[in-house]
C-alpha cells in the first residue's frame, strides 16, 4: 500500500519545523522578472491530483479498497480507514457501500472511485468552474502491482483534461522507488511520453511539462546520490521538457530535511517547488515560513533564472488548521507578494491527509456517524462544500492580478445573499442530434449568466424524478448506457461558479433504436492494426466508450485498423467517431475501406474519400457502401488526417443496413 508523504517527513519536521512565533514583516526589493513567460504552470494554479481512491467492484485492475481503507481487501469501516476527513459525494453518479455506519442526515456511507471516468470528469469539471488552471498526475513507481490501474488513471485524466479544457501534466514521486534512475527513463519514453500528444498536456516555454518530486530528501525513503538525481534531470531535459523539481523547504540551505550538497541538482531545474505540507499549521507559521523560506527561495530562483512555484496547502481537517480559509489565504497572499511565478496546491484530492481542496462535508449531517471524522464547519463557521475550490480560483485571481493583492480573504465561507444569487438563464432549444440503440446525443443553445456560466447538468426525467446522467463544460453531450427501443426523456440545468443552478431547459423525449436490423456488429469483435501509440491500441474502437480511442504511429501513414466480424456477414454501413470531448477540434480524416473473408486477402469496398469529424455534431462520420457486401473482416486505410499525423478512431462501428 502506498502511504503518504507526511509520513516521510516526521522526522524532518521534528528536526526543522517552522516556528509558531509571529514573524516580522519583511519589505521586500521590486520583483524581478519572472524567468519564463506565463505558460500552463508560470502564471497559473496548479493542483496535485493523487486519483488513487478505487472501490471493489468498479472494474479497477488493482480490484480493492485503494487509500480508502489501510486493508485494501476489506470495506472501509471505522477499524479500517485510511483517510481523515470524509468526502462529498453527491456530484458522482456512482458510489460504493462501506462499512460506516450511515451519515448523520441518514443517508447510506458511500465513497468514490477514481476509476470510473465520471468522477475524474467531475473533478475536472470542478477545476474549470474554479478557473483552476492545471493538475499535476502524481505517479509513483508504476512497475508493480498499482501499475496498470495508474496507467488507465493517466488516461481518465487526459480524457477528463480534454473535455473541460483544462491542463496536466506527469508527477513522479520517487519515494520507496529503488530503481528508480534507469526505470524512471523507461517508464517515460514506452509510456507517459504519449500523452505529450494530447492537446490537453501542460507546456511550459514550448515543452512538456513533467515534474519529479523527492529528489534531495534527507531520509530513508529517497536514498538518491546527487549524481543520479542530476543524471534524471539533465535526461528529461534531453528529452525537450521543462522540469520541475518538488524540493524540501530547505532546499536552499541544505539543512534539516534537505541532503546536504544538492544546491546543484536543485539549480537543474527549471522549476522548484518547496514541499510545505507537515511544517505549518496556522497564520503565525504561515508567516513565519513567508521570512524564513519563501522570500530567500524567490531571490535564489530569481538570480539563477528559475521559476519558482510555491506549495499553498489549505490545512488538515483534523487537525483543525483551516480555520475557515484564513490560514490558505495568509498563504496565497504571502507567496503573491514574495513574486512567485506559479502557486502548486496541496492537493485536489488527498482525503488521506486531510490536506484537500474537493468537495468535503460541510457539516457532521454529511459525515458517517461512527467515524469521529471532523466536517468543514469544525471551528463554528459553516463553509460549503466547494468552499475551498472556491477559495482556490480566488487565489489565482489574485496570482493573475485579476484581483489586488489583499491580506482579506475575498472569499465568503457560503456564498449568501450578499453573494452572487442570479442563476443562469435556462439553456435554450434542446434538441436531440443522433440516437442508437444505447445512446442519444443532445444539443442545446447556450445560457448565459451575471457572472458566467461554469458547466451544464444533463437530466433523464422520470415522472417527478430527474437523475443526472452527466455533466459537461460544452453544449452538446451524449448519453450511453442506454436500453435499445426504450423512450427516454432528458432536460438540462445550467450552473455558475456560485451554484446556482438555472431553470431547466425545454424537455426532450426520443426512443432508441430497435436492436433489429441496426446492430453494431463490431462491439466487442476482435480487432488487429498496423500500429498504435502508447496505450491508444485497437481493442478500444470496438470497446462501445467513446471517451477511449485507437491512435496509430504518427507520421507514418498509411495506417489501418481491422475488426473481425466473427462469420462473413452482410455489410452496407460503417459508423466512426471520435471522443465528443469539445477540445477535439474538428478534423477531416482520408481513409478507404476494405473487405475480407478469410483474413489474408483484402478487396477494395470504397475508395479513399474525406470525412469530416466535427464536435458540434457529435464527431462522428458515415461511410456507406455502395452495396450491401458479404465479409468477416473490415479493415480502414488512413493515409491523412489534417487535425493530427494518425488515424484517430474511437468507435468503429459496423451495420448490415
Amino acid at each position: 500500500m502506498g502511504v503518504t508523504r507526511r509520513v516521510f517527513l516526521q522526522a524532518a519536521i521534528a528536526a526543522g519545523a517552522v516556528g509558531a512565533m509571529g514573524a516580522t514583516e519583511t519589505v521586500l526589493a521590486p520583483r524581478a522578472s519572472a524567468a519564463s513567460a506565463p505558460g500552463d504552470v508560470v502564471g497559473k494554479i496548479t493542483v496535485g491530483y493523487q486519483g488513487w481512491f478505487a472501490c471493489v467492484g468498479d472494474g479497477a485492475p488493482i480490484n480493492g479498497w485503494w487509500h480508502w481503507s489501510r486493508d485494501w481487501g476489506r470495506t472501509p469501516s471505522p477499524a479500517n480507514s485510511a483517510i481523515t476527513c470524509w468526502p462529498d459525494v453527491r456530484d458522482f453518479t456512482s458510489t460504493y457501500q462501506t462499512s460506516y455506519a450511515s451519515l448523520g442526515n441518514g443517508l447510506p456511507a458511500t465513497l468514490f472511485s477514481s476509476y470510473d471516468q465520471q468522477t475524474v470528469n467531475t473533478h475536472f469539471l470542478w477545476m474549470q468552474q474554479n478557473a483552476i488552471d492545471t493538475a499535476g498526475l502524481q505517479r509513483f513507481n508504476p512497475n508493480g502491482g498499482e501499475g496498470p490501474t495508474r496507467d488507465a488513471m493517466a488516461t481518465k485524466v487526459r480524457s477528463a483534461a480534454e473535455s473541460y479544457g483544462r491542463k496536466f501534466y506527469i508527477m513522479y514521486d520517487v519515494t520507496d522507488w529503488a530503481n528508480m534512475q534507469p526505470e524512471i527513463k523507461t517508464d517515460w519514453t514506452n509510456k507517459m511520453s504519449a500523452h505529450t500528444a494530447s492537446p490537453a498536456y501542460a507546456r511550459q516555454n514550448g515543452k512538456p511539462v513533467v515534474c519529479v518530486w523527492g529528489f534531495g530528501y534527507n531520509d530513508n525513503h529517497h536514498p538518491f546520490s546527487a549524481d543520479a538525481c542530476l543524471d534524471v534531470i539533465n535526461w528529461f531535459k534531453g528529452q525537450g521538457c521543462y522540469v520541475i523539481g518538488g524540493v524540501p523547504r530547505e532546499w536552499r540551505t541544505g539543512v534539516g530535511g534537505s541532503r546536504p550538497d544538492f544546491l546543484g541538482v536543485y539549480h537543474a531545474f527549471d522549476m522548484i517547488s518547496p514541499w510545505m505540507v507537515g511544517a505549518i499549521g496556522n497564520v503565525a507559521e504561515a508567516d513565519n515560513a513567508y521570512a524564513t523560506y519563501t522570500v530567500g527561495d524567490q531571490a535564489d530562483c530569481n538570480a539563477h533564472g528559475i521559476d519558482y512555484q510555491p506549495c499553498v496547502l489549505p490545512g488538515d481537517v483534523s487537525g483543525r488548521q483551516r480555520a475557515h480559509g484564513d490560514f490558505m489565504w495568509r498563504q496565497f497572499y504571502n507567496v503573491v507578494r514574495a513574486g512567485a511565478q506559479g502557486i502548486y496546491i496541496s492537493m485536489f484530492d488527498e482525503y488521506n491527509e486531510g490536506n484537500q481542496i474537493a468537495k468535503t462535508a460541510e457539516t457532521l449531517d454529511w459525515v458517517p456517524t461512527d467515524s469521529g471524522f471532523l466536517a468543514l464547519d469544525e471551528d463554528g463557521t459553516h463553509c460549503s462544500s466547494d468552499y475551498y475550490l472556491r477559495l482556490t480560483g480566488d487565489g489565482g485571481r489574485m496570482l493573475k492580478g485579476e484581483i489586488a493583492l489583499t491580506a482579506i480573504r475575498p472569499t465568503q465561507p457560503v456564498v449568501s445573499a450578499g453573494g452572487d444569487t442570479t442563476p443562469p438563464s435556462a439553456p435554450g432549444a434542446l434538441a436531440v442530434t443522433g440516437h442508437t440503440g444505447t445512446s442519444v446525443t443532445l444539443a442545446w443553445n447556450a445560457s448565459s449568466d451575471n457572472t458566467g456560466v461554469t458547466g451544464y447538468r444533463v437530466l433523464r426525467v422520470s415522472g417527478s424524478t430527474s437523475t443526472q446522467v452527466g455533466t459537461t463544460g460544452a453544449t452538446s453531450f451524449t448519453v450511453t448506457g442506454l436500453d435499445t427501443s426504450t423512450t427516454y426523456t432528458f432536460d438540462v440545468v445550467a450552473l455558475d461558479a456560485a451554484g446556482n443552478a438555472s431553470q431547466p431547459s425545454n424537455q426532450v423525449t426520443v426512443t432508441t433504436d430497435p436492436p433489429s436490423g441496426t446492430t453494431n456488429l463490431a462491439l466487442h469483435r476482435p480487432t488487429a492494426e498496423s500500429s498504435h501509440t502508447q496505450v491508444y491500441a485497437s481493442g478500444n474502437a470496438t470497446d462501445g466508450d467513446t471517451n477511449t480511442y485507437w491512435e496509430s504511429a504518427n507520421n507514418a501513414f498509411p495506417q489501418w485498423v481491422q475488426v473481425d466480424l466473427g462469420a462473413s456477414t452482410g455489410v452496407k454501413r460503417i459508423v466512426l467517431n471520435l471522443p465528443p470531448a469539445f477540445v477535439w477540434a474538428t478534423r477531416t480524416q482520408t481513409l478507404s475501406v476494405q473487405g475480407s473473408t478469410d483474413g489474408g486477402s483484402f478487396a477494395e469496398l470504397l475508395a479513399p474519400a474525406g470525412y469530416t469529424f466535427d464536435p458540434a455534431t457529435g464527431n462522428t462520420a458515415t461511410v456507406t457502401l455502395p452495396s450491401t457486401v458479404t465479409t468477416r473482416y473490415v479493415r480502414l486505410t488512413f493515409t491523412a488526417n489534417n487535425g493530427w499525423p494518425a488515424g484517430q478512431v474511437s468507435e468503429f462501428q459496423v451495420y448490415g443496413a
